[in-house]
């Protein structure tokens, strides 16, 4: 297995394994994958990242900005997926780790991540890779008609916008 930047020719594979993080409910209030050009369009075009195992792409990570204004270029938002198959074999932490290295040459200062609290595996993955719990934003969304909350979590780099 060995971690590689995303082509376009990876989106199938991608848009896969983010409809069956859909599916489980607790990844994302999105309720099915999105077109090429709507992923496309909403992540930074650096910092993409795809996991690869014997030829089959089984995990993804990707930045999104998470505003327009310039004061807040350096503020990015974590997107971390792996095929139901590949989960539990620290596909996660290495495409989040590579990530975090992607994101900081691309003078990226801030990772946030929001992650609904049922979903204890990533939030465990992501305080593995030096972020910190901020708290809870209750009631964040709804979601089949159900109110969701939201775990904040951030990582601040010790390197870039730092001075």
């Amino acid at each position: 297995m060995f971690i590689r930047k995303f082509t376009q020719l990876d989106y199938p594979a991608v848009k896969e394994i983010y409809q069956q993080g859909i599916d489980t409910g607790n990844a994302t209030f999105q309720l099915i994958s999105k077109t090429w050009d709507e992923w496309h369009n909403s992540m930074h075009d650096h910092s993409r990242l795809v996991a690869e195992d014997n030829g089959h792409v089984c995990g993804w990570a990707a930045l999104s900005p998470v505003s327009n204004r310039d004061v807040y270029s350096g503020i990015a938002e974590v997107s971390v997926y792996v095929s139901k198959a590949a989960q539990g074999k620290g596909i996660g932490h290495k495409l989040l780790a590579q990530l975090i290295v992607e994101s900081e040459k691309n003078n990226i200062w801030t990772l946030q991540a929001a992650i609904f609290p049922e979903n204890l595996a990533s939030i465990q993955l992501h305080l593995n890779n030096n972020f910190r719990r901020l708290g809870i934003r209750e009631k964040l969304g709804k979601m089949h008609d159900t109110w969701r909350d939201v775990v904040l979590l951030e990582r601040r780099s010790q390197i870039i916008g730092i001075s």
